[in-house]
Parts: C-alpha cells; sequence; structure tokens
C-alpha cells in the first residue's frame, strides 16, 4: 500500500497510510463534537483550540485581552524571551530566534565544549515584528485592532487596506472589515489558521524560520 510523501518528516509521521486518516470535513465535525462536549462540562474556549477552567490563568487572560502566543501554544505570559532547551529546540529573544543543532550529538558536543549550541537564527526585521502582531492578534482574540498597528508599528491606513484586501474576496463572509478593526466572523473561525497566513511572508518559503502559527 502506498504511503504518503512527506520529504523530510520523521518515519513515525508517516506510518499511518494519508488515505486512512479523516478529511477535512471529518476533522472539523471532530474537533466541533469535542468542542461541544467541553463546553457543557463548563470549559470556556481559549484561542482556536484549547479549552480552560473559568478560573484557570488562560481563561483570565482571554477575558481581559490579555491572552499571548508562542511556540508552545497560548499562554499567559508577557516575557520577551524563551528559551528553547535540547536540540533542534527554538528560543526567541526580542531581537530575533535562535535554533539549537539539530542533532543531539552536535548539540550536546556544542554544551562540552562551552560554546553556545544555536547554530541559525532569524533577526526580527520591522515588518516581521508588526507581522507577527497581526498573526497573534487573530489566533488569540480573532481580530487586528487597527489603532494598535497604527500607534505601535506605524503602519499607514492605506498600508493596512492593502494588506486587508484580498481577505474580502478570498474569505467572503469569514471576516468583517471596518475601519476600526479586522474581524473574523463566527462562521470563519474555523479557517484562523489560514486567515492569518495570509499575513505570513514566510509561510511558502518552506526553508525560512519555523513558522508560530
Amino acid at each position: 500500500m502506498a504511503m504518503p510523501m512527506c520529504h523530510g518528516c520523521p518515519k513515525r509521521q508517516v506510518m499511518i497510510p494519508e488515505q486512512h486518516l479523516p478529511d477535512a470535513r471529518n476533522r472539523l465535525d471532530l474537533f466541533e463534537t469535542a468542542r461541544d462536549l467541553f463546553v457543557a462540562d463548563g470549559f470556556t474556549e481559549i484561542g482556536i483550540d484549547h479549552f480552560a477552567r473559568p478560573g484557570d490563568n488562560l481563561a483570565r487572560a482571554r477575558n481581559l485581552g490579555q491572552l499571548r502566543r508562542n511556540f508552545q501554544g497560548y499562554t499567559d505570559d508577557h516575557s520577551q524571551v524563551l528559551l528553547g532547551l535540547g536540540a533542534s529546540s527554538i528560543s526567541r529573544f526580542p531581537q530575533g530566534y535562535a535554533q539549537n543543532a539539530p542533532a543531539t550529538g552536535a548539540y550536546t558536543a556544542r554544551i562540552r565544549e562551552g560554546r553556545i549550541p544555536a547554530t541559525r537564527g532569524h533577526a526580527f526585521t520591522r515588518e516581521d515584528r508588526w507581522r507577527a502582531r497581526m498573526i497573534e492578534s487573530l489566533m488569540c482574540h480573532f481580530h487586528i485592532d487597527n489603532g494598535e498597528m497604527l500607534r505601535d508599528f506605524g503602519i499607514s491606513p492605506s498600508q493596512l487596506a492593502h494588506l486587508y484586501a484580498p481577505l474580502r474576496t478570498r474569505f467572503k463572509n469569514m471576516v468583517r472589515i471596518t475601519p476600526h478593526a479586522l474581524q473574523i466572523t463566527a462562521e470563519g473561525r474555523p479557517l484562523t489558521r489560514m486567515i492569518a497566513q495570509h499575513f505570513d511572508t514566510y509561510a511558502t518559503h518552506p526553508d525560512s524560520h519555523s513558522q508560530a502559527i
């Protein structure tokens, strides 16, 4: 039986033939069933795929509009530094990303030699910063606050309009664009990852740094 092709994927990720996996419609049905069960049991929805008890820190952060997202998923931690430990792990600093040596032997050798284990990195550009904030806002709150983007990142209204324009046709009825914000509608929330990916300039370049969507 033919196995799905996945160049560079670990063998364990291709052990199940692709045709035996649920398709997109079935995956959505499974998620909606699980969501209904969580909500019925008193859990609060966190972003696109997390759930927490109402008194949990994540639920409080969500209610206060302070929810954040990093490589580990959703968090209430606002630290600008995330240290990755171990081979291939990625650290985030205010200046950019740094990735440790991917092979365990090379990683441990650099540690024993007293060297920094990172072997590659990416320095943030101004555009990286505002695009990352747009993506995080969509993934956490399902909207982009135009006022925040204009105030904190110096983006012009015309630039925002240009960025948003393709979404009007590609995700018709899935997004609502106003002078104040871009909002993902309730109907569009299952497509949040795809909508957020519209703002990721690295999404179509597999050799670029890791994506955090």
